[in-house]
């Protein structure tokens, strides 16, 4: 059985807030398995890449948030993929989604972001889903960071598929300067491929400097979370976090 991750709360001094992210793969797959998934992990931020961009987008995003107990906050079409769900707990105060430049041939790319407040304590949030390709991949990885300096706020969070591993300068930039979750406190498992697939950790969860990191990583074992589900949800593992925000 996984050890436990701290549950959220809402203190004087500071929120604890559990960040799930999770690539669905435009939910292709098991939409009853991935819900299922995301309920066991009762998150209270969830930074979604591959959501719906197509046909009806918006409609897939709105059951998707339903059938996991959530509410739509920003993203999906309007990021080229990356989108932000939350429980009610938070006060969403303000949100944009940014396309980031495209290279000819290649996928646009987005990030939704937002700025979220748990009690006193508030957080930035950014999501995304970085290139296949190293150069335009690593200038991402700069305007990831730039996006989030932007936000305007002391705390932030960084998660989403890279499509790079720990030892690529991508995967380093974002290590730079912030906190890789895994690295500072690992929980559950490391790799987020799919079950079966070559062992890498390309999806991950960052945080500011700021921020108490009290676990993160892929969460098998924890209950309600079964091999199934995973396997049927999407091709790739979820990465939660939780996360000691501080009164700014």
């Amino acid at each position: 059985m996984l050890a436990d991750l701290p549950e959220s709360s809402t203190e004087a001094d500071a929120s604890v807030v559990r960040v799930l992210s999770y690539n669905i793969r435009s939910m292709r797959d098991d939409v009853g398995a991935l819900a299922r998934v995301i309920r066991a992990c009762a998150p209270d931020v969830v930074c979604v890449q591959e959501a719906p961009r197509f046909f009806r987008w918006r409609k897939a995003a709105a059951r998707l948030a339903r059938a996991s107990g959530l509410t739509y906050v920003t993203g999906g079409a309007t990021a080229s993929g990356p989108m932000i769900l939350s429980t009610l707990r938070p006060r969403v105060e303000r949100t944009e989604d940014v396309l980031l430049p495209r290279t000819p041939g290649l996928h646009q790319r987005g990030l939704a972001t937002a700025v979220l407040r748990f009690g006193r304590a508030r957080l930035g949030v950014v999501s995304c889903h970085l290139s296949i390709r190293d150069e335009e991949r690593y200038a991402q990885g700069r305007l990831v960071l730039s996006r989030l300096a932007a936000l305007g706020v002391p705390h932030g969070v960084v998660a989403g598929d890279l499509n790079d591993r720990p030892d690529g300068r991508t995967f380093g930039l974002l290590a730079g300067e912030l906190q890789d979750g895994w690295a500072v406190k690992p929980w559950g498992r490391e790799h987020t491929t799919r079950l079966g697939d070559p062992l890498q950790r390309i999806d991950a969860v960052f945080a500011t400097g700021g921020v108490e990191v009290l676990g993160c990583g892929v969460p098998m074992g924890l209950p309600g979370v079964s091999e199934a589900d995973l396997r049927a949800a999407t091709d790739h593992l979820p990465v939660l976090a939780a996360l000691r925000v501080p009164v700014g």
